[in-house]
């Protein structure tokens, strides 16, 4: 994984500077999850894989299935990928340009597993500690996991919180365990 991410930072920083420069982030970051998900696709990836297809039939096919949806500048992004034998990287550059985007943005997405449905006031009070916390501004997830009996589990980029009961449960038994 370490790997994948080192050849895949210049591609991921170099989509960035290109994006910024023209403001438009978040219709990259769109954009190039559109092609991530084509070529992680398996029946696209077994036809991409095959050694008689040039770099530019590559980027030809990727090109023709995301027809509208991606620009030039991200076709021409699709051509240099392909041609350095990188289109298997699109997953990893998109999860690293969009940790580039959030630290432009300052913005950090939180997820929040909850037994239960938490009413819009706690919520709120949640993002603002959160938000006060990391100094940055926060997009609240909030999803209900009944396997967690009651309590709430936080996850915020490397940050995890889990004050669930299920999580106390589990820490108790390693605890008795060891």
């Amino acid at each position: 994984m370490a790997e994948l991410t080192t050849l895949a930072r210049p591609y991921a920083k170099a989509a960035f500077e290109v994006a910024a420069f023209a403001d438009s982030l978040q219709t990259w970051s769109g954009m190039l999850s559109q092609v991530a998900n084509v070529v992680s696709n398996k029946n696209v990836s077994e036809l991409l894989a095959k050694p008689s297809l040039t770099g530019e039939s590559q980027a030809k096919i990727v090109i023709d299935i995301c027809g509208d949806e991606i620009n030039v500048q991200v076709q021409n992004f699709v051509t240099v990928l392909s041609e350095n034998k990188r289109l298997s990287l699109l997953p990893e550059i998109v999860g690293l340009f969009d940790i580039l985007k959030a630290e432009q943005e300052k913005t950090v997405d939180v997820e929040i597993s909850t037994a239960f449905a938490l009413i819009d006031e706690t919520e709120k009070k949640l993002a603002e500690a959160i938000k006060a916390k990391l100094n940055r501004d926060v997009k609240i997830h909030s999803q209900i996991d009944k396997n967690l009996i009651g309590g709430i589990v936080i996850r915020a980029g490397d940050l995890v919180i889990d004050d669930s009961v299920r999580g106390k449960l589990h820490k108790l038994a390693e605890a008795m365990g060891s």
